[in-house]
């Protein structure tokens, strides 16, 4: 017979719970390498002090080297995965990357308005690193017409702007121009990425419906590893929207986070191709918001 008296029941801690964690959701492209999707989004979100959810619109089989294979996720799964997150947690911002196809652009475009999100960046991702073809040409016309009036900055690059406006983009001149294009498709906001042209210097465009056009320039990091930058980028952006910068902050601050990022990657040997950015290169502690 066990004679052992049973321990006697610890009362319970009851704890305040009067603050949060800033909410960042992805919705997103799962990238099996790290380097991109959203793994590169939670890395992100984690290094500026936030909290990261996902919603993931397909898994891909991809390394450094490139994309060998994309599996779909079905949309009424996409559509739990988000009304789960926010339904529960609840989101200060939300970042969208890959969707494929048209039925995924039309999920988180209903999603958007089903829980009235108001800091949306979107990154129209169309192409990896590697040059591998990331949505359908119907998906790429919902896009436009779905989600560009719905977000609030959308962040393509060169190449991706290219396909949007029909034409090569191959200087500063041409770059404003395709800026106004987009905005004449109906985005409230573009932040063109300029990394693609030549030259040591990058330059990137931010331009808004008021007309203002904002250059901003800085030398070029001579690096192997960019696999990703897109993706940090735009979520770093997220991260600061949610944090209170205005648009203009968040971006001078993403980018700032992004080029210290491929500063203290470039020295790194990950993989045989276009490795990944160092996320981790200056974290800092979990920001605390209040209750409300």
């Amino acid at each position: 017979m066990n004679t052992l008296a049973e321990p006697a029941a610890m009362p319970e801690r009851v704890v305040a719970r009067s603050l949060r964690y800033p909410r960042l959701l992805s919705i997103a492209g799962s990238d099996s390498g790290g380097g991109a999707g959203i793994q590169a989004d939670l890395k992100t979100f984690a290094a500026l002090g936030c909290h990261g959810m996902t919603a993931i619109t397909a898994l891909t089989a991809q390394n450094t080297l490139g994309v060998r294979a994309i599996h779909a996720v079905p949309a009424g799964m996409l559509r739990d995965q988000i009304d789960a997150v926010i339904e529960d947690i609840g989101v200060d911002a939300v970042k969208i990357g890959m969707l494929h196809c048209a039925d995924i652009v039309r999920t988180v475009a209903a999603a958007i308005d089903r829980h009235a999100l108001e800091c949306v960046v979107l990154d129209p991702v169309m192409m990896s690193t590697s040059g591998a073809r990331l949505i359908d040409d119907t998906a790429q016309g919902v896009l436009v017409s779905e989600l560009f009036r719905r977000a609030t900055v959308i962040t393509p690059n060169l190449d991706e702007a290219a396909l949007l406006v029909g034409k090569a983009i191959e200087s500063e001149a041409a770059m404003e121009s395709a800026a106004r294009q987009l905005l004449a498709l109906g985005a409230n906001a573009v932040l063109l990425k300029g990394g693609h042209l030549a030259g040591d210097t990058v330059s990137d465009l931010l331009l808004t419906r008021d007309g203002s056009a904002r250059w901003m320039r800085a030398p070029r990091i001579p690096t192997g590893n960019t696999h990703g930058t897109g993706c940090t980028l735009s979520s770093a952006i997220a991260a600061q929207l949610a944090l209170g910068a205005t648009l203009p902050q968040a971006v001078d601050l993403a980018r700032a986070y992004v080029r210290g990022a491929l500063q203290a990657g470039a020295p790194v040997r990950t993989g045989a191709g276009s490795g990944p950015l160092n996320h981790g290169h200056a974290p800092v502690t979990m920001r605390l918001l209040p209750l409300s």
